[in-house]
């Protein structure tokens, strides 16, 4: 009896491993210590007269001067796009994407083919290309060395993509000083790119996976205006609900919700939000005409707007009224004064640019004076409500030690967090297009080659696709559609770089990938470091697992206590454990009573005789006829059962005797019954 409950839990312990506990993000919060803060030393630049937020006064840079060799032209085909590129470079970039699409490996070895002649003609976007071909073995055999040269040459060309595949490339070398030069760059662009970027710099990527299934609650709110949810608002909007006209001049303005961004369409909304007496729309109104986003710019209608949503209590609103008395736009001169004034009023009501450009006015002693440390203290409460040019200032600082102490690993992480919002950061957006259109292929492509420039979602985002997908994935490989090797080992990559990056789930993958042999060879200690990465990400299942190792002894040292306080661990972690811990110590508690017994070695067989009985109930009891007879056989044998009951039954009716019988002893027993005391 004991055997076989024993056996019971260890089967319980085998299905657990498919049971996914639930992971929840845990937001970065930024403290700022005294030991931090530098008050001395000039600015050196760190501020500038255009570091002020919302609203950009100079003319804006084309997408092809802030990202030479942009890959937009191909998705989002514009007659004012300049190709600075050569012909050769895109002809051979479109067929990369159609032989992904289609699984076609000869038109993309055709592909390659095209890009490596460019390259060879000192092409540096074909150049950039070349270095993810064999960065990632396809077409080409794999090899850093070859990359890592390719990219150099397409970064000293100014392909900003490959600058970034570098960086990251550094910033995994803990090589900080190198790193920190090129993030540095890529951030300042990013910033710039703001002005006239399509993409709103507060839209993250979309994880397309949750856990090993597919995050299907996002990527439903990700399908633009084909979502079932948008077209419901829209027809409400039209019927006149303002709140709804608010919600897609909202969308349209920043891109929400997988819409292109559209600043006539956000404009048309929020006049009609207005006329419905909607108050949030006139803020928005006012920044339109501030930015002159789809409208000639206007700063006189900007005030008008931005005073009517004060009076309003959008206290938002008072941050670009600041702004418009500090360049004197809409006014009737600069007035510093006034402009440290509304500023206040926005950071007494939480508004973090707010935050951001009082830190800048002490940053530069304008109107104030000058107080970095003041300053600091501003950006670092826009930078917790994740406000993008507070961090950018704080990464200055860091890097020049200004204001703060110099440290150049946490001004390379503020730079890559700013750099990552930059124009490239649009191949997200194709990549879900992509997938969800069902374009696997092109979805992987795009995936990767984000991954490659350091985007810890993308690189999780194709790792799952591998793993979810298969051959399916259309992954292309050194000669022709991916081994399964191959697979396994650009998923194991992808995976790790991710877990590096802070991927709980991630790095409990790079756990069982060394747990079971899968992408890579089996070794029990690279597992358990993998898994204590994870845990030490409050991470439920590798808690779980860390323990069922100390269990067994398998890469870390046979101990039943440390087993038990990560099992406790995990059910303190997550609630969704309880009944595999409760098995886990039920078994534990058996190992201890019965140790060196016969009982626990059948035991310990029992993970190695599971597969087989598995495999001969998916081969041999579960094939299609087989199946099918064993049906069958079940209901004859349930009828011939059910039949043999009645016919009993019918029997006892029949028989007097019997019911002669059975009425005394039921009597009797009445009888008996209420003999006793109640």
């Amino acid at each position: 009896m004991r055997i076989l409950s024993y056996g019971i839990v260890i089967l319980s312990l085998l299905v657990f491993s498919f049971i996914e506990f639930s992971v929840h993000a845990r937001p970065v919060v930024l403290v700022l210590s005294n030991d931090d803060l530098n008050s001395g030393g000039d600015d050196n630049g760190v501020g500038e007269s255009s570091d002020f937020d919302e609203f950009g006064e100079s003319e804006p840079k084309s997408e092809e001067e802030l990202d030479p060799g942009s890959w937009r032209s191909i998705f989002e085909p514009d007659d004012s796009t300049v190709q600075a590129a050569s012909p050769q470079y895109y002809s051979g970039l479109k067929k990369i994407l159609s032989a992904a699409s289609e699984g076609n490996f000869r038109l993309m070895e055709e592909a390659v083919d095209e890009i490596e002649a460019a390259s060879s003609a000192g092409d540096p976007h074909a150049q950039s290309i070349m270095g993810f071909v064999y960065g990632i073995g396809m077409m080409r055999e794999k090899s850093k060395s070859k990359s890592f040269l390719h990219h150099n040459f397409a970064a000293a060309g100014g392909n900003m993509q490959s600058k970034m595949a570098l960086a990251f490339t550094y910033l995994r070398q803990d090589m900080h000083d190198k790193a920190v030069q090129l993030y540095a760059e890529l951030a300042e662009t990013a910033v710039n790119s703001f002005l006239i970027s399509k993409d709103s710099p507060v839209v993250e990527p979309t994880r397309i996976h949750s856990g090993t299934e597919e995050n299907k609650g996002a990527l439903r709110k990700s399908r633009g205006e084909e979502d079932e949810d948008f077209q419901i608002l829209e027809y409400q909007a039209q019927k006149g609900n303002a709140n709804a006209m608010y919600k897609i001049g909202l969308f349209y303005y920043f891109g929400l919700r997988g819409l292109r961004r559209d600043h006539t369409k956000a404009l048309h909304w929020f006049l009609k939000a207005v006329d419905k007496g909607e108050p949030r729309s006139m803020e928005l109104l006012g920044e339109i005409y501030a930015r002159g986003a789809g409208v000639e710019r206007n700063y006189t209608k900007a005030l008008e707007w931005l005073t009517l949503a004060a009076k309003e209590g959008l206290y938002s609103a008072f941050n670009g009224i600041g702004y418009l008395y500090v360049k004197g736009y809409g006014v009737d001169k600069k007035n510093y004064t006034k402009a440290r004034e509304y500023f206040e009023k926005a950071v007494d009501n939480e508004d973090p640019s707010g935050h951001y450009n009082l830190g800048v006015l002490y940053l530069k002693g304008i109107g104030v004076n000058r107080d970095v440390r003041q300053a600091t203290k501003y950006f670092f409460v826009a930078a917790n409500a994740g406000q993008p040019k507070a961090f950018y200032q704080l990464a200055k600082m860091f890097h020049t030690g200004v204001g703060l102490k110099k440290n150049l690993e946490m001004a390379t992480s503020f730079y890559k967090l700013v750099a990552e919002r930059g124009p490239w950061s649009s191949l997200s957006r194709w990549a879900l297009e992509a997938y969800l259109k069902g374009d696997v292929g092109k979805a992987l492509i795009l995936y990767s080659r984000m991954a490659e420039m350091g985007y810890e979602v993308a690189q999780s985002n194709a790792a799952w696709i591998l793993d979810k997908y298969g051959e399916r994935s259309m992954c292309m490989g050194v000669s022709g559609f991916c081994t399964d090797k191959e697979r396994h080992e650009r998923a194991h990559s992808l995976w790790w770089r991710a877990s590096e990056q802070g991927n709980e789930h991630a790095a409990l993958l790079i756990g069982d990938a060394y747990y079971y042999g899968r992408g890579t060879e089996r070794d029990f200690v690279r597992a358990a470091e993998a898994y204590m990465h994870a845990k030490s990400q409050s991470n439920a299942q590798a808690m779980f697992n860390l323990g069922y190792m100390h269990e067994h002894g398998q890469g870390l040292p046979f101990d039943l206590h440390l087993a038990k306080r990560y099992y406790d661990e995990s059910l303190q972690s997550d609630a969704a454990a309880r009944l595999p811990v409760t098995l886990a110590l039920a078994s534990l508690w058996l190992r201890r009573n019965y140790a060196d017994t016969v009982l626990v070695r059948v035991v310990d067989s029992l993970p190695e005789v599971y597969p087989k009985v598995e495999t001969w109930i998916e081969n041999v009891v579960f094939e299609e006829g087989n199946a099918t007879i064993l049906t069958l056989f079940v209901c004859l044998i349930t009828i011939l059962y059910l039949r043999e009951r009645q016919r009993r039954q019918v029997v006892v009716v029949a028989d007097p005797v019997a019911a002669d019988v059975a009425q005394p002893l039921d009597a009797d027993v009445a009888q008996h019954l209420a003999a006793f005391p109640r």
